[in-house]
């Protein structure tokens, strides 16, 4: 069975850049947006369900999957959540929903946490998988040792200057690929190959080797601006691996509560790529968030 079947794939130009997106089903929008190293596809267990019951939008931010790629420049800010937030505020317009429901993972999480701080009149509900606003917990990095550096190392080697990490990804791209996703993992044969052929034929373009890099850098510079927004309006949920290395040593809602009143918390089985890993548990519970 093809992938998203049922849905229509959309590259639509939005203030300058073009934005891809697969769209299907009737009822509320909903927003869907991946995170690092993955695109739209980590949706593909997860959104046919969800089309059941409200519109769906999965997206490919900026610089991933078949979006457009622009340069990153000196400041990084072509990659920041700031732009990327704007991208898909301006997305949702284009599909006419002013006002909507998204949920994010990883990159796309803090993506959908900039939508919801920066642009509170566009969204209603949102939730977060296995991330923790890293902007406003710098006591996470008090927690470092030797395990968490080495879970994750891609924070500090992504934002290295150009062109080190393109250099060294661009020498295997589909090695680095499969080894990111199968060891963020914790789940047998989560990863199907229909999935990672769709991951590797966009990953190995080195335009987007650079761009996914340059979103590393924006987090390190540019995005740490963030902090600075307030608090969260919308209703969030967090939903988080067992094994991932943030449901290891966190308490996800204790840091989202930082910054919103009204959190929620659901623990799935799985590590980081929860959306592939456990798209039973993820889909019921966003279907009973978004249904509120």
């Amino acid at each position: 069975m093809p992938l998203f079947e049922g849905f229509e794939s959309v590259l639509t130009p939005v203030d300058g850049c073009e934005i891809h997106a697969r769209i299907g089903g009737e009822g509320p929008p909903v927003l869907l947006l991946h995170g690092y190293p993955q695109t739209h596809v980590c949706w593909h267990k997860v959104a046919p369900v969800l089309s059941r019951h409200f519109t769906v939008v999965a997206a490919d931010l900026r610089g991933y999957g078949d979006s457009a790629k622009p340069a990153g420049g000196d400041d990084h800010a072509a990659y920041s959540k700031a732009r990327m937030a704007k991208d898909m505020v301006g997305l949702m317009e284009k599909f006419g929903f002013e006002r909507f429901m998204a949920a994010g993972h990883d990159r796309g999480g803090r993506v959908v946490q900039r939508i919801a701080q920066a642009h509170p009149e566009r969204i209603s509900r949102v939730a977060i998988l296995d991330i923790i606003p890293m902007t406003l917990a710098p006591d996470m990095f008090q927690k470092v040792d030797p395990n968490f550096g080495r879970d994750t190392y891609h924070w500090f080697f992504l934002s290295q200057p150009r062109d080190l990490p393109e250099r060294l990804i661009g020498a295997d791209p589909a090695f680095f690929l499969r080894w990111t996703l199968e060891s963020w993992g914790s789940r047998e044969g989560w990863l199907s190959e229909e999935a990672f052929a769709e991951y590797i034929r966009t990953f190995r373009d080195p335009a987007s080797i650079h761009a996914t890099c340059e979103d590393y850098r924006a987090g390190v510079t540019v995005d740490t601006e963030g902090g600075s927004l307030g608090r969260i309006a919308a209703p969030l949920l967090s939903i988080w691996g067992r094994d991932s290395k943030f449901g290891r040593r966190f308490d996800p809602v204790a840091y989202w509560r930082t910054l919103c009143a009204e959190v929620s918390g659901v623990e799935v089985p799985g590590g980081h790529f929860i959306a592939e890993e456990s798209p039973d548990e993820v889909a019921a519970a966003l279907i009973d968030w978004f249904s509120r």
